[in-house]
């Protein structure tokens, strides 16, 4: 029986300069899709994996997360009061009861491999997910990616990292596996290239917002040597694990990836969803008939 993991790491300290003005006061993990923030499908996804504790990573200016996973007195005073049970459920239901919400403050910007070593404090050595909240990964009533990606590294004791194929044009702008097939969706990793040119490219499987790690990434992100703008990158890391341990996997998870740190992905991330609806999808495609 595959064991859960327990935590998973949020790294919500950027900025979110591709959504301004609207990220001046609002933080871009909180950006609507529907009615539920970027940060509740990644929550979502990491209850589902099985977490009860999880750890954001964020600055030391953005409160609005840690304000959406707090109770709200008042609000929920007056939607008992009024008789609005289905609303003060919603609003009760942001976080389960058996789930923690621990927030740690990146103190400067050193890229994502320093955001995830900020969590070590609460981590420690066991193996834990990470979550981009900007990838939003759907697989409709289906297990999620991060718990799919969990039950695979439990049973084959090996870190695991989302990949998706991209165009080959489009390479220089994921991190690029190089892998050997193992079946229909993992993939032995032998080497991972940051951002080359598709003239460089050993293939076209592409590193997206999800991975499950070891513990032992903590110290190796300790050794990592900062990059360009004196940052620290997870991937130069997980290639270290990769030479000292000799197995890191990398999964196509069923699912579809919308890309929402731009707008054209919250656009689409929106209209999926809305299409799942059975009360917003007839006016979804009567307007489109409309255009």
């Amino acid at each position: 029986m595959s064991k859960p993991l327990r935590k998973v790491v949020f790294p919500v300290a950027g900025l979110g300069t591709r959504f301004l003005p609207a990220t001046k006061v609002v933080a871009k993990e909180m950006l609507p899709v529907l009615d539920k923030p970027l940060i509740q499908y990644a929550v979502d996804e990491a209850v589902d994996a099985g977490a009860d504790t999880l750890i954001f990573v964020t600055n030391r200016y953005k409160h609005a997360i840690a304000d959406y996973f707090d109770k709200a007195y008042e609000l929920e005073s007056k939607l008992h009061e009024k008789g609005k049970a289905e609303l003060l459920a919603l609003v009760q239901g942001t976080l389960p009861r058996h789930v923690r919400a621990i927030f740690v403050t990146q103190p400067e910007a050193l890229g994502l491999g320093h955001a995830v070593l900020c969590a070590k404090p609460v981590v420690g050595d066991e193996p834990f997910g990470v979550i981009l909240p900007d990838d939003l990964i759907w697989n409709g009533a289906g297990k999620s990616a991060l718990r799919q990606m969990a039950e695979l590294a439990d049973a084959q004791q090996a870190g695991v990292i989302a990949v998706e194929e991209v165009p080959h044009d489009q390479t220089d702008k994921y991190g690029i596996v190089d892998a050997v097939p193992v079946d229909g969706r993992s993939a032995r990793i032998r080497h991972m290239v940051e951002k080359p040119r598709p003239a460089d490219a050993p293939s076209n499987l592409a590193v997206v917002g999800r991975y499950v790690l070891p513990g032992r990434i903590f110290q190796l992100l300790e050794q990592t040597t900062p990059g360009a703008g004196g940052e620290i990158q997870l991937t130069d890391a997980i290639d270290a694990l990769l030479k000292e341990q000799g197995k890191v996997l990398a999964y196509r998870f069923e699912g579809i990836r919308f890309d929402c740190g731009n707008k054209a992905g919250l656009v689409r991330a929106t209209m999926h969803m809305a299409m799942q609806d059975p009360k917003l999808a007839p006016t979804v495609r009567e307007f489109l008939g409309q255009l």
